[in-house]
Formats: structure tokens, sequence, C-alpha cells
């Protein structure tokens, strides 16, 4: 059993790059998906014919690209990932004191959720994160086959339901379509507009229309997200496990699913050209053309994953994978000043106000400055310092004692 008096963070030496390169690869990911949700409202995420900018030409491509390679790819890695990070600070069941560390490092976890979702951006992650922990924390223990056959079965039955009532609706009576189509309606273009209208009105009208936007989302979240974020959690527990996840997987398995995820990336771009074809219109958009979305993403996940770890057990790119391993190692603290610097951009009160002025072109130009920045910025800080700022408030709340800065 851990001393409490030896619990220590993991130092630079005990770390796994393969986990830092797959950690920053998901905080990049992610904020390409986000950032239309940064400079327009909800409403435009899950119906992108509501944007003011109608999808055609490069609007259409840049929309395409993000639906194709990063649309919930980034996300799933990155909590395949926090699965990883339960195990690697609670250890096994039997540790009473690095289960006690766990459990203070999430509810911590939670309050930082709670400012980030009500005083700076809806769409927050880590509360998820935080609930769902507490739970998967629980099956910590658990062999890795357990691990991985109890995950897949959630995951699987999770998309079946999903897209299965939807594709049985092509096939109901047209009345019958209407009405379901009815009740779907997330917005309308006027009620885009009031949004917009909202967040350029000052920081307090702002700051109203976040908080609706997050009791929207955080309660779909905690009723509905939280079966497979927990499942990919303990995914990336079983992979962990395995050595997966750290280049100890036959040099085979990884070349396999990178092109079992390239057939997969192939299939999903044809997915999504038909759905602009169509207009994001009538059931089959959320039927049939929502099969690869649903059973697709992790083979894809998995097989960028496997280019990463390739890459790195054959040597090929450790040097060029460094300032991503770097980002990676910060990336609580860059995934919450993604959402201070976008919202800096785009919301009034606080910022430039340029909410709802910004084409998904446009936005790809930000997300990718944003991205040069934080390689960079990363790899200067931990020259430095042996881990980011935030990572270092967050590790002092929890061990309740102080931590050293440098490396």
């Amino acid at each position: 059993m851990t001393d409490t008096q030896t619990l220590r963070p993991v130092t630079a030496a005990d770390r796994h790059i393969s986990l830092d390169v797959l950690r920053g690869l998901g905080v990049m990911g992610i904020l390409a998906v986000n950032a239309v949700t940064f400079a327009l409202p909800f409403e435009v995420y899950p119906t992108p014919n509501l944007s003011p900018y109608p999808l055609v030409g490069d609007e259409a491509n840049a929309w395409w690209v993000v639906q194709t390679f990063f649309h919930y790819k980034f996300i799933t890695l990155f909590s395949m990932l926090f699965g990883v990070s339960i195990l690697l600070v609670g250890g096994e069941r039997s540790d009473k004191p690095r289960g006690a560390l766990l459990r203070r490092r999430l509810g911590w976890l939670a309050v930082f959720g709670l400012i980030h979702g009500l005083l700076i951006w809806y769409g927050d992650i880590l509360l998820l994160y935080a609930i769902t922990g507490m739970i998967v924390m629980l099956m910590r223990s658990w062999t890795p086959r357990r691990l991985f056959i109890v995950s897949l079965i959630v995951i699987v039955l999770g998309s079946i339901f999903a897209v299965l009532p939807m594709m049985a609706l092509q096939y109901a009576p047209e009345k019958t379509q209407a009405e379901v189509a009815a009740q779907m309606v997330m917005g309308t273009p006027a009620t885009v507009a009031k949004a917009i209208a909202a967040m350029k009105a000052g920081l307090p009208s702002a700051l109203k229309e976040n908080l609706q936007d997050w009791m929207m989302l955080q309660s779909m979240s905690v009723i509905v997200m939280i079966w497979r974020t927990g499942a990919l959690m303990m995914l990336g527990m079983a992979l962990f496990k395995s050595g997966f996840l750290t280049g100890r997987a036959p040099t085979w398995v990884y070349g396999l699913l990178v092109a079992i995820g390239a057939a997969g990336l192939w299939y999903v771009g044809v997915e999504a050209r038909a759905k602009l074809a169509i207009d994001f219109s009538g059931p089959r958009n959320n039927g049939e053309l929502q099969l690869g979305y649903e059973f697709l993403t992790l083979p894809i996940t998995l097989g960028y994953a496997s280019l990463a770890i390739l890459l790195l057990k054959l040597g090929l790119a450790r040097k060029l994978l460094t300032p991503l391993a770097n980002l990676g190692r910060m990336a609580f603290t860059n995934y919450l000043s993604q959402s201070l610097i976008m919202t800096t951009i785009f919301w009034s009160g606080r910022g430039l106000g340029l909410y709802g002025e910004a084409t998904r072109v446009e936005l790809w130009m930000i997300v990718g400055s944003i991205w040069v920045v934080q390689l960079i910025w990363s790899s200067l800080w931990l020259s430095r310092f042996s881990m980011g700022p935030l990572e270092w408030v967050w590790r002092r709340l929890a061990y309740g004692k102080g931590l050293a800065r440098t490396g």
C-alpha cells in the first residue's frame, strides 16, 4: 500500500511519450471541432445549415474536413486517455491512499469544470469527466479483457439505439416523418440570429446566454453522454493495461488499425458529402448517413493513435512529435486556454465581440494559429518548468502540499 507521504506526480522520466503525443493530438483536434461553438450559437453545431454562412464552396469544404477527420474522433481519444489517467493516479482499488488522491483530484476537476462552464464557455467537458470518473474509478482493477468487453458492448449498443430508430423512420409514412422532424428541430434562422444578438449585447447578456446553453448541454451530458464517455474511459484502461497505448503491441496490429482507420475515413468522407447533398434534411441524415459516425469513429480514432504510436515505435518522427508531446503534457492548461482565447475573440464585454462574424474558413485560420502558438509555448514553458501552470494548481490542490515547479 502506498504511504500518503510518498505520493508524488509522475516525473518526466516516468512518462510515456506516446500518451503525451496522443493527449496533444486530442487537445488540438477538440479545438478544431469546438471552434464553431465558440463563434456561433449551439444550434449550428448539430444543424450546420443554420449557419448564417451558406455551406457552399470553401465553406462546405471546411465543414467536410471537420466532419470527416475531426468530429468526435479526438474527444473519443481524449476520453480514453482520461481513463488511463484514472488508472495512473488511482492505482489499484486496494491502494487506499491513491484512491483518496484520485477522489480529491476528480473533485477539484468538477470545481474547475463548473467555473469553466458557467463563466467561460458552456461546452465544458471537465464536469462530465469528473462525474464519470467517480464511477469508472470503481472498475480500474478489472482485467483488460473484462474492461474491453464491457466497454465495447456499451459503445456498440449505444450506437445501435442512436441510429436504429432513425433508420426505421426512413420507411415510415411521410406524415410520421414530418411530425418527428418537427419535434427534432433544435433551432431556426430566427433563433440563431437572436442568440447572436444576445452574445453581442455585452457581458451580462453573453453570460446569460452561456448559462442557458450550459444547462441544456450539461443535463444532456449527464443523461446521455455519460454512458459512452464512461465506456471509452474503460476502453482506455484496457488498452493501457494491455500495452497497446505504450507501444508494446505487435507492429502488425498498429499497421492493421491504420489501414482500417483509413478505410473508415473514406466511408465517413463519402457520408459527409451525402449529408451536404441533401442539405441535412430528412430521416436519412440522422439514420443511414449516420452509420459511419456511430460505428466507425472508434476504428478511425484507434487508427490515428496507431499511426502516432507506430511512428514513435519505429523511431521515424520522435523529434518532430516532441512539441506535440509537450502540448499534451500541458493538456489541462492548453484546453482551458483555448476557451479563454476563443471567448476573448468572440465574446462581447470581455473581448473583440466578433461573435457570429467568422466563417468556417476563417475559423480554420484561427484554429491553426492557436495550434502553432500552443506548440511553441508548451515547449518553452516545459524547458523551464516540470508541468503546466494549471497542472501545478490542480496537483497542488489534490495533494494538499507544495510541489516543485522546476524540472
